[in-house]
C-alpha cells in the first residue's frame, strides 16, 4: 500500500520558514519524480516545485529563490523549505509521487496547511 505523509505545516507570520516534509512508503523512491502542489480557498491545485531522480528542480515563478524542494532517497523522503514566507503563500500543500514512466502510477498525500497570517 502507497502512504505518503505529510508534515511540518502551521501558523507563520510573514517572512518566517518553515519546512514540509513528506515521507513515502510503498513504491522504489527513486524511480519516482516527487513534487509539492497547493491548493489555497477558491482556487486550482498549482504544482509549487517539482523534483525529479536526479535531483533537477523546477518552482512555480513565484517561489523561485524563497523555496527550495530536495529529497533522500535512503530515507524516502522528499522536503520543501519555504522562507520568506508571504501570506498568499497560505494553502494546504500536498506531496505527489509520480512514476517517472509509467504515468498511470501517480499518488497523493493528505495535505497539509500552511497559513502565513500577522
Amino acid at each position: 500500500q502507497v502512504q505518503l505523509v505529510e508534515s511540518g505545516g502551521g501558523l507563520v507570520q510573514p517572512g518566517e520558514s518553515l519546512k514540509l516534509s513528506c515521507a513515502a512508503s510503498g513504491i522504489i523512491f527513486s524511480l519516482y519524480v516527487m513534487a509539492w502542489y497547493r491548493q489555497a480557498p477558491g482556487n486550482q491545485r498549482e504544482l509549487v516545485a517539482i523534483i525529479n531522480s536526479g535531483g533537477s528542480t523546477n518552482y512555480l515563478d513565484s517561489v523561485k529563490a524563497r523555496f527550495t524542494i530536495s529529497r533522500d532517497n535512503a530515507k524516502n523522503t522528499v522536503y520543501l523549505q519555504m522562507n520568506s514566507l508571504k501570506p498568499e503563500d497560505t494553502a494546504v500543500y500536498y506531496c505527489n509521487a509520480g512514476h517517472r514512466t509509467f504515468v498511470e502510477y501517480n499518488y497523493w498525500g493528505q495535505g497539509t496547511q500552511v497559513t502565513v497570517s500577522s
